[in-house]
């Protein structure tokens, strides 16, 4: 994505336009700053309990308080160690889900090609009740893994199936765009005290900027937010007679 949150992110304008790194870089450089004090808040049980709240561009532009949770008792990952894939039947997305962290400057590193998705490691882990936050390309030398998830809608599967068997099943709740200017839309990341995915892409409309790699930028992130449905564990093996 392009520059709109460059002197947050050092060196975030020359990823150009990576999906949706600028609002995830952000969102660490202000937990950071503030001392993770924003890491209580939940957007997601917000707009789920409150329809006018912070993100509804409602005609007069107001904004609902934000909500205050308390995340509760961590479970055991359902996957383990092992690795799993994530399936949206809506847009035909069966893609690899590969493990991200930081880099040496704070940002956080992106999936060097089209087709895989990230999950970052500085948030839940899927399955064990708070907030996994995933992220993927629009666009990569052309359609990307995320081309269309602006085609998902409230009620639509997300499911993640893991090497060991575990399938986690998720249904959409709320997908929306949000303006990566605005610092309340860094609450995407924050912890919830249900088990939620979150997955952040680009979106809105492409603009050209004198960004150095890839000329441009988005004017919105798409944010999908999904509510744990059902968990199906592998069938223990059958035990020899």
């Amino acid at each position: 994505m392009g520059s709109s949150l460059r002197p947050l992110l050092l060196l975030a304008g020359a990823i150009g336009l990576m999906f949706g790194v600028l609002l995830v870089g952000a969102g660490l450089y202000y937990a950071l700053d503030s001392g993770g004090s924003q890491a209580t808040r939940s957007l997601a049980l917000e707009r789920l309990t409150d329809p006018g709240s912070i993100y509804d561009r409602t005609p007069n532009g107001t904004r609902g308080a934000a909500a205050t949770v308390t995340p509760g008792p961590v479970q055991p990952p359902p996957f383990g160690d092992a690795g799993f894939r994530i399936v949206i039947p809506r847009i035909s997305v069966d893609a690899e889900v590969v493990a991200a962290g930081l880099d040496s400057q704070n940002v956080p590193e992106v999936p060097l090609n089209g087709y895989d998705v990230a999950w970052y490691n500085f948030s839940a882990r899927p399955g064990v009740g708070s907030n996994a936050v995933f992220a993927g390309h629009v666009t990569w030398n052309g359609q990307a893994v995320f081309y269309n998830l602006d085609s998902v809608a409230v009620g639509d599967d997300i499911v993640l199936n893991g090497e060991n068997g575990t399938q986690l099943r998720y249904k959409v709740v709320e997908t929306y765009l949000v303006d990566p200017n605005d610092p309340a839309s860094l609450q995407v990341m924050a912890p919830t005290t249900s088990d939620m995915v979150t997955i952040i892409t680009c979106g809105g409309t492409f603009f050209y900027t004198d960004d150095p790699v890839f000329g441009g930028d988005y004017t919105d992130r798409r944010i999908i937010r999904a509510a744990l449905n059902a968990v199906e564990l592998p069938q223990a093996a059958a035990v020899p007679g």
